[in-house]
């Protein structure tokens, strides 16, 4: 195994969009709809762009997968305020339903991968993660990442 930062960030990431997609296999859930659902539950209403931008997605590729979402009965797209340029996503109870399994399956996930890891080395842990997140969105900033979610 690789001890790199980048490289444990990466197989980090992997393991638990694994984890999650196996535990929500049986949902009809695919990638990056619990993202979004995850979002949601604690935005609901949230315009495109901004679920874009905080789920790290295209334009694109974030309206093939509401498009999909919709078409399950997970969400539903409205105009508000007669703005015609963007609509609002809302969770449907289905969606809601769905982001209950998401939610659980999150914290089964993070359960197992703190184990053995007592609240200070977690606390710390925390910190640091934060900073190097930091960091990082101020680089993506300056680079044209965070730009193609702007347009």
């Amino acid at each position: 195994m690789d001890d790199s930062l980048h490289y444990l960030i990466m197989a980090n990431q992997m393991l638990v969009q694994k984890a999650l997609l196996y535990k929500l296999k049986d949902t009809g859930l695919t990638i990056g709809q619990p993202k979004i659902l995850d979002y949601l539950s604690r935005h609901n209403g949230s315009n495109q762009k901004e679920i874009a931008r905080a789920c790290f997605l295209e334009a694109g590729s974030l309206t093939t997968i509401l498009n999909k979402m919709e078409e399950k009965g997970l969400i539903r797209r409205q105009i508000l305020n007669g703005n015609r340029r963007s609509f609002h996503i809302f969770m449907t109870e289905e969606g809601k339903k769905k982001q209950q399994l998401v939610s659980e399956a999150f914290s089964e996930i993070e359960r197992k991968a703190v184990e053995g890891i007592s609240k200070e080395e977690m606390e710390g842990f925390l910190s640091v993660y934060q900073k190097i997140y930091a960091n990082l969105l101020d680089e993506a900033g300056s680079s044209s990442i965070n730009k193609k979610t702007d347009q």
